[in-house]
C-alpha cells in the first residue's frame, strides 16, 4: 500500500511540474521562453542602496540579479530571439548561447517594450566601443525607433548599421517562423521617449503574455483577468509588492502592486492564478528575498514568481 502511494505521488509531482523546468532539465518541446533576469531596470542589488536588501548581496546571502529579459529558443529552426536589451545583455546572450543554442548569429533579433533604461540601455554594447557587429535586427514600434534613430549615442548605432530596424504595428501579428508568433499591444505607461507595450509569444501549442512594465491595470483598456484566462503563462509586472515600498511617492513611478493584482484575482480558481509568473521586482521588493512571508503568502495562495533559468515550452 505504502508503495502505491509513493508511485501516485511521485507521478503527481511530475505532471505538476513538467511544463516549468529549470536550467540543465531537460525540454519537451523544440519551441520555449527562458528567464534571463527577473529585476527592474537597475538590478539588484541597486545602485546607492545600503539597507537589508541589497545587504544581503554584499554579505554573501543572496545572488545577483540581472534585469528582466526572456529568451525565446527555437531548437527545430534554430533560431533565437531576446526580449529587452538590459544592461545585463552580455551575460544573458552568453546564457543563450552556451545553455540553449549555439549558432553562427549572436541573435536573430531583440524585442524591445519602451525606452527605460533597463529595457533598451543594453544596445550600447552592439557598438564600435563594443561588439561592432553589423545588421542586428531590433523589433520595436514607431515612436520607439524614431527616438533610437534621432538621439545619440543611439544614432551612431543606426548610422554604423550596427542595429536595424524591424517595424511592429500595434495588435498585429508577426510571423517569426512556421512555429512562432508574436504580436505587440499597446499598454499605458510612463511614455517620455516611446510608446511602452507588452507582448503575446505564440507557440505550436502554448501562448504566453509579457508585460513586464504598465501603469495600474486599471488604466489600461483591456481587462488583465480576462487577458490572462486566454494564454498558458502571463509574466506580469511586479515591480513592488505593495504600497510605501520606498521613501518616494510611489504615484511618481505607478506599477500594479503585487498586491493589487493578487486581489483582482482572488475569485479565480488555482488554475487561472497558476498561470501568472509575477516578474521585473524592484531591489526593495521582499519577492526578492527566498524567505520572505509575503512570498510565502503569494505562493501558497497559487501565484508563481519567475526565477532566472527556468523555462516554459511553447
Amino acid at each position: 500500500m505504502m508503495k502505491q502511494l509513493f508511485l501516485i505521488f511521485c507521478l503527481t509531482l511530475c505532471s505538476c511540474t513538467s511544463e516549468v523546468k529549470l536550467a540543465g532539465q531537460q525540454n519537451v518541446s523544440k519551441q520555449y521562453i527562458t528567464v534571463l533576469g527577473i529585476a527592474q531596470d537597475a538590478g539588484y542589488p541597486h545602485i546607492g542602496c545600503q539597507k537589508k536588501c541589497c545587504k544581503n548581496f554584499y554579505e554573501g546571502k543572496y545572488k545577483k540579479q540581472k534585469v528582466v529579459s526572456l529568451g525565446l529558443v527555437d531548437l527545430e529552426n534554430k533560431q533565437k530571439w531576446l526580449f529587452e536589451a538590459t544592461p545585463d545583455i552580455a551575460t544573458q546572450l552568453a546564457d543563450l548561447e552556451q545553455n540553449h543554442l549555439k549558432t553562427n548569429v549572436l541573435i536573430d533579433g531583440i524585442f524591445l517594450t519602451h525606452a527605460h533604461i533597463g529595457h533598451y540601455a543594453g544596445l550600447m554594447y552592439f557598438g564600435r566601443e563594443a561588439l561592432g557587429q553589423k545588421g542586428t535586427k531590433i523589433f520595436t514600434m514607431p515612436k520607439m525607433e524614431a527616438y533610437l534613430t534621432k538621439n545619440g549615442p543611439w544614432s551612431q548605432l543606426v548610422e554604423l548599421k550596427n542595429i536595424v530596424f524591424k517595424r511592429l504595428q500595434n495588435d498585429s501579428t508577426l510571423l517569426l517562423n512556421n512555429k512562432l508568433k508574436v504580436t505587440p499591444f499597446l499598454v499605458p505607461h510612463r511614455d517620455e521617449f516611446s510608446e511602452t507595450v507588452g507582448y503575446k509569444i505564440k507557440g505550436m501549442h502554448k501562448t504566453a503574455l509579457f508585460i513586464p512594465d504598465i501603469n495600474k491595470w486599471g488604466k489600461w483598456k483591456k481587462d488583465i483577468v480576462a487577458e490572462v484566462k486566454k494564454v498558458d503563462y502571463a509574466f506580469l509586472d511586479a515591480t513592488f509588492f505593495k504600497d510605501g515600498e520606498i521613501d518616494r511617492p510611489m504615484s511618481e513611478i505607478p506599477h500594479p502592486f503585487i498586491e493589487e493584482t493578487m486581489h483582482l484575482f482572488k475569485e479565480e480558481t488555482i488554475s487561472i492564478k497558476n498561470k501568472i509568473y509575477f516578474i521585473h521586482f524592484n531591489h526593495t521588493n521582499p519577492a526578492l528575498q527566498i524567505l520572505s512571508n509575503e512570498k510565502n503568502i503569494a505562493q501558497e495562495l497559487g501565484f508563481n514568481f519567475a526565477t532566472e533559468g527556468m523555462r516554459v515550452d511553447l
